[in-house]
């Protein structure tokens, strides 16, 4: 099985992420040797919440519209209540969504990020978790809702909260590390 450090990993956010479901899954992808790019609606920095309150901000490396999903691995979707809410709303971030979950490649959203699979149109039949206010909005799109740590349904993977980033992390590895044992 080829290592995690041989692929190339993109996480999508902007202002409003929780700033521990970006920088841990993020540090932790970048210390097992993977090559981790941030893309965003633009490249100004975005700002991290720490639950309610401001925390630490981060410099996007990509714009949404220099995304070619053919260059990536896998997908991770940080939650946050702003973040999720505001790329819903954005035609180019759920359309990547949907292009990256139709191309097979692992998707993996935490706590609201969820919220973006719904506006992809990608649950229907799949079983998912979430954090617990957005669990209505997955059964309403279709979605078996799970109350665990981690669900995988195909190549999407979702968690409830950030008590849920190891095991979140652990499972986004192992699908980005089996999706590259399989011919393209």
């Amino acid at each position: 099985m080829p290592a995690i450090a041989e692929s190339r990993i993109l996480i999508i956010a902007t202002d409003g992420f929780e700033q521990s479901e970006l920088f841990d899954p993020r540090q932790a992808l970048i210390d097992a040797g993977a090559e981790v790019v941030l893309a965003s609606p633009d490249t100004k920095p975005i700002q991290g919440m720490k639950h309610d309150e401001k925390g630490d901000t981060i410099t996007p490396e990509i714009t949404l519209e220099a995304v070619k999903i053919a260059e990536y691995d896998g997908l991770i979707l940080p939650g946050g209540v702003a973040n999720p809410d505001t790329l819903r709303m954005n035609e180019k971030a759920v359309a990547l969504i949907r292009a990256f979950v139709e191309s097979g490649k692992p998707v993996a959203a935490i706590c609201h990020a969820p919220w973006l699979l719904v506006e992809a149109g990608v649950l229907r039949g799949k079983t998912v978790t979430s954090w617990p206010s957005v669990r209505t909005d997955l059964a309403n799109a279709g979605a078996t809702v799970v109350d665990m740590q981690v669900a995988i349904d195909g190549n999407i993977i979702t968690s409830r909260n950030p008590d849920d980033i190891p095991a979140f992390v652990e499972a986004f590895r192992k699908a980005v590390s089996e999706s590259q044992t399989v011919p393209a």
